[in-house]
């Protein structure tokens, strides 16, 4: 960390120098261990170290990012040299603004230090277990790691804030085959800081592999019909990055077309759901301490029961639209669950669809979207009658938060999220 301190004052020093009116740095040392699995068996065990820089300066009211993985002096200087030619050749905006109060901490984070022993162990485990409990899946491909990171921002107000943080994480790239058939290939991903429980218990990695397995029979599906959608944290988190990106981020607030631009303190969704940007609850595994502009993190609400609450903006885009920053600019989605377990939810849906991936493109940003709902099952009657193949989905982001049937009692918690699987009528599923 001193050698980091080092580097970081010796950048600042030289954007100083250089004309920069305020300057950041975030110098970065990371130690990664890996450890891959291809076509079932061990293939690799590795372990690299990556260093990088971040330089930031702002002259004039003109800002300019370098970025580079050396820290030698020769590598330093040239950074510093085409930051400050980067201000030069932006456009002037006194919107530009970052930390001012003088600041100084230290996080640690996570386990820093790792038991690769036991790691091993629970990785042949979890190898183990797959094959054992779920014959019909291949894994294409494992890729576990721990990553120790040792992190320093270093402003010229006098903001500093060490990190040292360390977690371990696994992903998963599979499908079932039986025979000739096969199913869908899938991923599953978790990021964690204890071995205390077998791999395969953690997150959603039980079920995903047992629904891969069932898909490996589908059925295309019959004509069009407006259902319910029941999307699983796999895919919830995609349908609810898109509308959040849209209605309450930095680039639709900023050219005046989210369609949420004055909705703050009123009802955008139904009074059950209220989600949080947490990266300080104790399930999200090394959550971000801090901003990219200097500022402390702290969790908050975007949405609190169904009223908007908060946007996502930086202090950037807060002071060209005169709104507020988000207290982070973290994407650590925190839902807790509700009163009905997914049992339930299923029982309780005439027909709908269970979306385990969603493959489209950006919605518009009057929230349309329209894509293909893959790794999928059609519930009929309260019950799931087949895995389908790829169906075509579509409906509007804003009106499906407002019309939430249901949200489970469970949460799956993956260490960057926690979120339930919720119920959302009023989308068009579309077969043959």
């Amino acid at each position: 960390m001193e050698n980091l301190k080092l580097t970081a004052q010796k950048v600042l020093n030289l954007l100083k120098d250089g004309g920069a009116d305020m300057a950041q740095c975030v110098a970065t040392y990371k130690e990664k261990r890996e450890f891959n699995v291809d076509g079932g068996e061990f293939s690799l065990f590795r372990t690299t170290f990556d260093n990088s820089l971040v330089l930031t300066a702002f002259k004039g009211g003109k800002k300019g990012t370098i970025s580079i993985n050396r820290l030698d002096d020769e590598a330093i200087k040239a950074a510093v040299s085409d930051c400050i030619a980067s201000c030069d050749s932006a456009v002037a905006d006194d919107a530009w603004e970052i930390a001012s109060t003088p600041d100084s901490r230290r996080f640690e984070e996570g386990c820093v230090t790792p038991d690769l022993d036991k790691f091993f162990d629970r990785l042949r485990e979890l190898m183990e277990n797959i094959k054992d409990r779920h014959p019909l899946i291949l894994m294409e491909q494992l890729i576990a790691s721990h990553v120790k990171t040792d992190s320093l921002y270093l402003n010229s107000f006098g903001v500093e804030y060490e990190t040292v943080g360390g977690a371990y994480s696994v992903d998963l790239m599979y499908s079932a085959h039986d025979g000739e058939r096969g199913s869908s290939f899938f991923g599953s991903g978790v990021v964690f800081d204890s071995l205390e429980k077998p791999i395969i218990e953690l997150a959603s990695i039980e079920r995903d592999l047992s629904d891969v397995e069932k898909q490996v029979d589908t059925r295309p599906l019959e004509g069009k019909f407006e259902g319910t959608l029941i999307a699983p944290p796999s895919s919830l988190a995609s349908f609810l990055y898109y509308a959040l990106s849209n209605f309450a981020g930095d680039s639709t607030l900023l050219d005046g077309t989210s369609i949420w631009k004055d909705a703050l303190g009123t009802a955008v969704a139904d009074e059950r759901l209220t989600i949080s940007m947490n990266p300080l609850d104790e399930r999200i595994v090394c959550g971000d301490r801090y901003t990219g502009e200097g500022y402390i993190a702290e969790n908050y609400d975007v949405i609190k029961n169904g009223v908007l609450n908060s946007f996502m903006l930086s202090q950037y885009i807060a002071n060209k639209t005169g709104l507020k920053r988000a207290p982070n600019d973290t994407f650590s989605m925190v839902i807790e669950g509700g009163d009905v377990s997914l049992d339930e939810i299923i029982k309780n849906t005439k027909k709908g669809i269970i979306v385990g991936r969603f493959s489209g493109g950006q919605p518009g940003t009057n929230g349309e979207f329209s894509g293909v709902a893959k790794n999928s099952f059609l519930v009929e009657d309260g019950k799931i009658t087949s895995a389908v193949s790829e169906t075509m989905i579509n409906g509007n982001l804003a009106d499906i938060l407002k019309n939430i049937s249901a949200i489970s009692s469970e949460t799956v918690c993956d260490g960057t999220s926690v979120l339930p699987y919720i119920a959302f009528e009023g989308v068009t599923v579309s077969g043959k």
